[in-house]
């Protein structure tokens, strides 16, 4: 059986060489070599080397793992231990030079989240959570807020760049939100939002067009911190199916109803 700790421990301490390194680039980064994956989908130099280094020292603290990356370095390898790995969350921030960017890092074990890490780099917060312990922000435990007054919620939310048929139900939803709130934000990282909900900075987040890597290591991080989690229907098809509600308890309850009721209409 893996020590689960451990492994975190050393996913930590990677996810940070690699945000030093991210945070070097930042400094001098040129826009003219960013490539386009697809309509609004950004890459660069920075997340490929960024992604290279993880999996280089993934490799080492867990050899016989298989690997889901956004940029494809190490293939698809359908493994009893995967790590999902987003290099770079929030490329477009780093681009513009937006201060909110992570590395985000997850280990499933068969279909099981089991490890999450989320540094933020920008603010120098390592967010994680290991099976068996706790969710943490810099050696320091972490829960999802307790408010229940979901009018004086806090929420935030990611905006489509590539999926615009739902688009319609989404403004639904967000104009209910905005009415019903104290707000929204929208940070441009998931990971970020997903970190944010576990430390009670946020009361929920929810976004769809999502992919496993953005959400991967995020979620479990919420879920260790005592919130709930599922898609857009209530379900648990929330890292694979590309659509996520986050929230303590409370909050997450009165999302799902709205969301069920207005998104998913035929």
């Amino acid at each position: 059986m893996l020590n689960y700790h451990e492994i975190c421990q050393k996913v930590c301490d990677l996810s940070r060489e690699t945000g030093k390194y991210i945070l070097e680039q930042s400094g001098h980064f040129n826009q003219k070599v960013v490539e386009q994956k697809g309509d609004h989908d950004y890459v660069s130099y920075v997340d490929k080397t960024a992604e290279q280094q993880i999996v280089d020292g993934l490799r080492i603290i867990l050899p016989e793992a298989g690997y889901i990356t956004e940029e494809g370095t190490a293939g698809h390898e359908q493994q009893i231990f995967r790590w999902v790995i987003d290099p770079l969350d929030g490329t477009t921030n780093f681009i513009h030079q937006v201060p909110v960017f992570c590395v985000s890092i997850a280990l499933m074990e068969n279909e099981e989240v089991v490890i999450g890490v989320v540094f933020e780099i920008n603010r120098n917060e390592c967010f994680y959570a290991w099976k068996g312990g706790k969710a943490m922000l810099n050696e320091n435990p972490i829960q999802v807020s307790s408010l229940q007054d979901f009018n004086s919620s806090l929420l935030a939310t990611g905006f489509p760049y590539y999926d615009y048929g739902k688009l319609d139900e989404y403004l639904l939803v967000f104009r209910h939100f905005a009415k019903h709130t104290a707000g929204l934000r929208r940070l441009g990282s998931a990971a970020a939002d997903l970190a944010y909900v576990a430390c009670g900075r946020f009361e929920g987040f929810y976004e769809y067009g999502l992919h496993p890597w953005d959400v991967a290591a995020g979620s479990f991080i919420v879920q260790m911190a005592g919130g709930q989690l599922s898609d857009f229907s209530g379900g648990n098809n929330f890292i694979f199916g590309k659509e996520l509600i986050s929230g303590n308890p409370s909050a997450h309850a009165e999302m799902l109803r709205v969301i069920s009721t207005l998104f998913n209409k035929e």
